[in-house]
């Protein structure tokens, strides 16, 4: 039976206002680190390298149900520097290519 994987799709946008030569894309480490304290708590698993893909950054998260997959994808979507317009895609382990499951646009965090 394939296993859920949660594709993490954010928008490859520059982080505004960042000083002359440093690197455009800092939030892709926050998130990285972020998913890899997750994996380290046991809360969920990084699936695969994340990589870029066209116009977003992709990442992969799997080791949970659905519903926890996407809520983690819901806090990736909110932390600070993260560009807006980020979205998941509901996959498999099996799937022969990502971005093709259903999206889900993450919620917003409640008020």
């Amino acid at each position: 039976m394939p296993t859920k994987v949660v594709e993490i799709h954010v928008p490859l946008l520059p982080t505004p206002d960042l000083p002359d030569g440093a690197y455009p894309f800092p939030w892709i480490e926050e998130v990285e680190d972020f998913l890899s304290d997750l994996e380290d708590q046991g809360g969920v698993e990084i699936f695969d390298e994340s990589e870029e893909d066209g116009d977003v950054y992709v990442f992969f998260i799997t080791g949970a149900g659905e519903g926890d997959l996407l809520a983690v994808a819901s806090r990736v979507a909110t932390l600070p520097g993260v560009p807006a317009g980020t979205t998941a895609v509901v996959s498999t382990d099996d799937a022969e290519e990502f971005g093709l499951g259903p999206r889900v646009a993450p919620p917003l965090p409640a008020l």
